[in-house]
Order: structure tokens, then sequence, then C-alpha cells
């Protein structure tokens, strides 16, 4: 079959769901994963004909996209900081908002000489503290989460990309160890539940609710933790930088002074939303 009439299938099938330009990155996307076509192929060779054991594996991806499954899920791995992180359904896709505040971290520590030691609360996948070991070669990097599913995820990225990052399991809501950190950093969850409305299905319905949302009533269940144990653990002028919910910058404010930090600076994500939040202790 010609490949460029199985774009027009995807299109024909998907469009309504996703719009026109989603549906061409999906397809791109697909070819170059599975195939390993440049996405400019159909250009350079509109009459490319795939085989019957491709076309079983380009329509079982559409069949997936049709039930609203997430492409990183169909091709099993998601882009983040120029790197494939391996995901699945118990670990959130990374997003571009956090790629943002990794790469805050790494532009304020890039000249830093000293030793850091950083710990990531609520690791899933890994991609953060892959990504700063990756880049900080000076940085001992350590991640946490609750689930032994995502930390199996989180270990396999780690090999894959032969950093050593030291994952263990713990509660973000329950922690009592004696550790100590130049930098704590954390992606908790933060959807309120009023705000699952506004969510697409392939998100409600594939990605881990236990990292996605928390109560109305105390929406900063998580970053209340956080901040307590960061208070404490933090070496001195220690930092915390926080991914958090658009509409709660005024409250993650309040809450870091309350607990004594300092310089507190709050970041607009690519798409002007209060999304990144960082404060110095002591």
């Amino acid at each position: 079959m010609l490949l460029r009439e199985i774009k027009n299938i995807f299109h024909l099938e998907l469009d309504v769901l996703y719009g026109k330009d989603e549906v061409s990155s999906f397809f791109y996307l697909l070819i170059e994963h599975y195939f390993n076509l440049e996405r400019f192929i159909l250009t350079i060779q509109p009459e490319l004909v795939i085989d019957k054991e491709q076309e079983t594996i380009i329509f079982n991806a559409l069949s997936e996209l049709k039930l609203e499954r997430p492409i990183q899920h169909i091709i099993g791995s998601s882009y983040f900081m120029e790197m494939d992180f391996k995901v699945n359904s118990h670990v959130l896709i990374p997003r571009p908002e956090t790629e943002e505040l990794v790469r805050w971290i790494l532009e304020d520590n890039e000249k830093t000489e000293q030793v850091l030691t950083i710990l990531d609360m609520g690791t899933g996948s890994g991609c953060i503290p892959i990504s700063i070991a990756k880049n900080l070669s000076n940085a001992n990097v350590y991640g946490l989460d609750i689930s032994l599913d995502a930390l199996e995820v989180a270990q396999e990225n780690n090999k894959i990309h032969c950093t050593q990052v030291d994952f263990f399991q713990a509660d973000i809501l329950n922690l009592d160890y004696e550790c100590t950190y130049d930098i704590i950093v954390s992606n908790p969850p933060y959807v309120r539940e009023l705000e699952k409305a506004e969510m697409q299905n392939n998100v409600i319905n594939h990605e881990p609710s236990i990292a996605l949302f928390v109560p109305d009533e105390d929406p900063l269940k998580f970053y209340r933790a956080i901040v307590i144990f960061a208070a404490k653990h933090l070496n001195d002028k220690g930092s915390l930088y926080l991914e958090i919910n658009q509409f709660l910058g005024k409250e993650m404010i309040a809450l870091l002074k309350e607990y004594e930090f300092h310089t507190i600076k709050l970041k607009q994500d690519m798409y002007g939303n209060d999304r990144m939040l960082k404060g110095i202790i002591r």
C-alpha cells in the first residue's frame, strides 16, 4: 500500500479527534519510530510502498490512537531534554514545562564547582534527575517515588542513559530520614479534581491518577509536605525548585514564605502561565 494513502487514512480517521497538525505529527513520529523513515520521505518518494507487515504495524497504531491512547505509550518513549525516555501507564509523560524547570536548574548551577547533592521528589520516569545528572557532572543525584512500578521505569531509563542516579521508594507525605541536599526539586501532583473536566481523555484514562490529582479542598497537600521537608533537609543556602499549578502561584509563594524561604522567584512557562517556583533557605 502507498504510504501517502495511509497518511490520508490517518487524517480521515483522526483529524476530528486531534486536529490536522497533531495527526501529521503522530504519523511522522510513527513511521520514524517503526520504519526509520524521515518525515520528508513522501516529498522525495511520493510513490513509496510499505509491505503487509508494516501495514499491520501502522494500522494497529491507528487503532490505538482512535482509542485516545497517548502516542508516547504506543511507541513506548517520550522525548525530553534531547533524550528518549521510556514511559508507560505507570509514569507521567514528560512535558515541555518540566523541561523548562530542568533547564532553570541547569542554568543556575552550570558554573558551580562544588559537588552538589540533588533530590527529585516524585520522580516518575526519572526524566528530571537523569537529565540533571547527564548535564551536571559535579552532582550526586537522587530520586524518590512511592510507586515501585514507576521506579522500575526510572531505573531502566537510568541504565539506558548511563547515569548513576540513586532511586529509592518513599512517600512524600511521610518522609523521615537525615540526609541533606543542596537542591530539592519536585513536580508533584497538582491538578485539582475540579480541573479534570478540562483535561483530555488520553491523559485522564492513560496516565497515573496518583501522579496527577489532588483534592479540591487541599490542593497544596503535596507541596506543604515537600516544603516542610525541604526547610529541614536543605543545606544552608540550598534551593527548592517546584513545578506548580498555574492558578496557585500566590498561595505557593505564601507557603514558601511561611517556612522562611527567601529570594522567591515565580517563573512563567512558554505559554505565559505561572508554572515554576524557586526559593532559597536560610
